[in-house]
C-alpha cells in the first residue's frame, strides 16, 4: 500500500490533526477553571481554519477509487463544518452550566462525528461508506447520552443506539445482496454490472430496498422515523441541533450520490420509492407537529418534514438536484440552528423547560430573542424574502425537472404541506407575540457565544436568499 495516498485526503487529515490538538489541550487543561472557554474557542478556531482550507482544496481520489472527493463533496464538507462551528459556539454556555467536567469529551466526540461524515461523503465504495457511517453514528450515540444521569437522556440514547444498530444491520444486509448480485462494492462498478436494462433480478432489487431502508432510518424518513421525537427530546439541546442538521445533511448528500452513481440504472425503481417516502414524510410529520406541546418534539417532526423536502432534490438525480440539495442544507443549517440556539438559551434561563408554553409572552420580556426566533421560523416555513423560500423553490424546481406526472404530483403535495407547516410554525410566533402569560420568562441577558451564534445564523437567513452568487457557485460545484 502506498501510504502517501493519505496526503490526498487533506480535509480528513487536518480534522484528525484537530482531534489530536483538542485531546492534548483537554489533557493540559484538566484542572483549569477556564477549560470550557479555552476548549470551545480552540475547537471553533480549528473549525474556522478547516472551512478556509476547504474553500481552496480541489477534487481528490485515493486507494484505487475507494476514496473519491469531487468538488460537490468538498463543498458539502464546507457546509457541514460551518454547521459544526455554530454548534460548538452555541454549546459553550450549556457546557459551562451543566457539563463543565466533560467539555473535552464533547468537543472530541463532535469532531469525531464530523470526521465520519467526511468519510461518508467521500466514499467511492459501499465499504468505505459504511465505515464512515459507523464512525459518525457511534460518537453521535455518545453525544445523545451526554446527560447520562438524566432519565430522558439515557432513554433517548438507548433508542438511538437500538435503531442505529438495527438500521446498520438492514443496510449491511442490503450491501451483501448488492455484492452477491454484482461481485463488487465500488459505486461505478456496481452501475456497470447492473447495466442498462428494464428488468432486474430479485437479488438486485432487494439490495436496493434494504440499502435505502437503512439509509432512510438515518434520515428519519417516514416510516423509519419512530426514534426521532424521543431522541430529540431526551438529548441535550445543542446535540439535538447537531443531529438535526449535520447528520441529516451528510446522509442526504450520500443518498443522492449513491443512488445516482451506483443505482443509476435502477432509477425507474428508486424514484417511485422516493415518491412514496417523500409524500408520507412531509404529510405525516406536519400533522404530528401540530399536536406537539413540547418544543424539541415539535422540532423533531419539523426535521422529518424537512428531510422530505430535502429528498425532493434527489428525484431525477440531476445537477440541478445536487445544487438544490446543497443549497437547501446550507439554509437549513442556519435556520434550524438559530431555533435551537434560542431553545437552548430559554431552557437554561427557565429551569430546563422546553414546553411551548414557556414562550408565552416572550416578546414582552426578551423582544430581540423573540424577533430572531421569528425570522428563523419564517425561513423554515418558506416565507419570502428569507432564504428558506428560495431553498424550497429550488428543490421544487429540481423535482419538477424530472417531468413525469408523479413528480408533479409530489411537488403539488409538498406545496400544500408548505401551507400546513406555516400554520404550526406560526403557533410559536403566536405564543411569543400574542398569547398572554401570568408568569412570563423574565428578562435576561444572553452571553457572547449565544449572540455570536445567533448573529451568524440570522445573517445567513437574510443573506443566503439575496446573494444569488451562492447558488451559482453550488451549481458549478455540483457536477458529479
Amino acid at each position: 500500500m502506498n501510504y502517501g495516498q493519505f496526503l490526498n485526503m487533506i480535509p480528513e487529515a487536518l480534522l484528525v490533526l484537530a482531534l489530536i490538538i483538542v485531546f492534548f489541550a483537554d489533557f493540559c487543561l484538566m484542572k483549569s477553571e477556564r477549560k470550557v472557554g479555552v476548549l470551545g474557542k480552540l475547537t471553533a478556531a480549528l473549525l474556522l481554519c478547516q472551512t478556509i482550507m476547504l474553500t481552496t482544496v480541489g477534487p481528490a481520489e485515493a486507494f484505487g477509487g475507494m476514496y473519491v472527493a469531487g468538488q460537490a463533496a468538498q463543498v458539502m464538507k464546507l457546509i457541514l463544518t460551518f454547521g459544526t462551528f455554530i454548534v460548538v459556539v452555541m454549546a459553550e454556555p450549556w457546557l459551562e452550566n451543566e457539563a463543565r467536567r466533560y467539555a473535552g469529551e464533547f468537543h472530541l466526540l463532535v469532531l469525531s462525528t464530523l470526521l465520519g461524515m467526511y468519510i461518508m461523503m467521500s466514499s467511492g465504495s459501499f465499504l468505505i461508506f459504511f465505515l464512515g457511517l459507523e464512525t459518525a453514528s457511534v460518537p453521535m450515540a455518545c453525544l445523545v447520552a451526554f446527560d447520562k444521569f438524566k432519565k430522558q437522556s439515557a432513554e433517548a440514547a438507548a433508542k438511538y443506539i437500538l435503531v442505529a444498530t438495527f438500521s446498520s444491520g438492514v443496510m449491511l444486509y442490503g450491501i451483501s445482496f448488492i455484492y452477491a448480485a454484482t461481485g463488487t462494492l465500488y459505486f461505478n462498478d456496481v452501475a456497470t454490472a447492473l447495466g442498462n436494462r428494464y428488468m432486474f433480478s430479485p437479488l438486485q432489487l432487494m439490495g436496493l430496498v434494504f440499502f435505502f431502508s437503512g439509509l432512510a432510518f438515518k434520515l428519519s424518513l417516514v416510516p423509519f422515523h419512530f426514534w426521532t421525537a424521543d431522541t430529540y427530546e431526551g438529548a441535550p439541546t445543542p446535540i439535538t441541533g447537531y443531529l438535526s442538521v449535520c447528520s441529516k445533511g451528510a446522509a442526504a448528500f450520500a443518498a443522492l450520490v449513491i443512488l445516482v452513481k451506483a443505482f443509476g440504472p435502477m432509477i425507474d425503481y428508486w424514484e417511485y420509492m422516493l415518491y412514496v417516502v417523500i409524500v408520507l414524510s412531509i404529510t405525516i410529520a406536519n400533522l404530528f407537529a401540530i399536536r406537539q406541546s413540547e418544543l424539541k418534539r415539535f422540532m423533531a417532526f419539523s426535521s422529518i418534514s424537512q428531510a422530505g423536502y430535502i429528498m425532493l432534490a434527489v428525484i431525477g438525480g440531476s445537477q440541478t438536484g445536487m445544487a438544490s440539495l446543497m443549497y437547501y442544507i446550507l439554509v437549513y443549517v442556519v435556520a434550524n440552528m438559530a431555533v435551537f440556539t434560542v431553545i437552548s438559551t430559554v431552557e437554561q434561563n427557565n429551569g430546563g423547560a422546553t414546553k411551548m408554553s414557556a414562550y408565552d409572552g416572550l416578546y414582552q420580556t426578551n423582544p430581540k430573542l423573540a424577533f430572531l426566533m421569528t425570522l428563523a421560523l419564517f425561513s423554515l416555513a418558506g416565507i419570502p424574502p428569507f432564504a428558506g423560500m428560495f431553498s424550497k423553490f429550488f428543490v421544487f424546481m429540481a423535482a419538477a425537472e424530472q417531468g413525469s406526472f408523479w413528480a408533479y404530483f409530489v411537488v403539488f403535495v409538498a406545496l400544500i404541506n408548505t401551507v400546513v407547516s406555516l400554520y404550526y410554525y406560526l403557533l410559536i410566533v403566536k405564543a411569543m407575540y400574542i398569547k398572554p402569560s401570568d408568569s412570563p420568562l423574565p428578562t435576561f441577558k444572553t452571553d457572547v457565544n449565544t449572540r455570536v451564534a445567533l448573529a451568524v445564523c440570522t445573517a445567513g437567513i437574510v443573506l443566503f436568499g439575496i446573494c444569488s452568487c451562492i447558488y451559482d457557485y453550488l451549481f458549478v460545484a455540483s457536477a458529479m
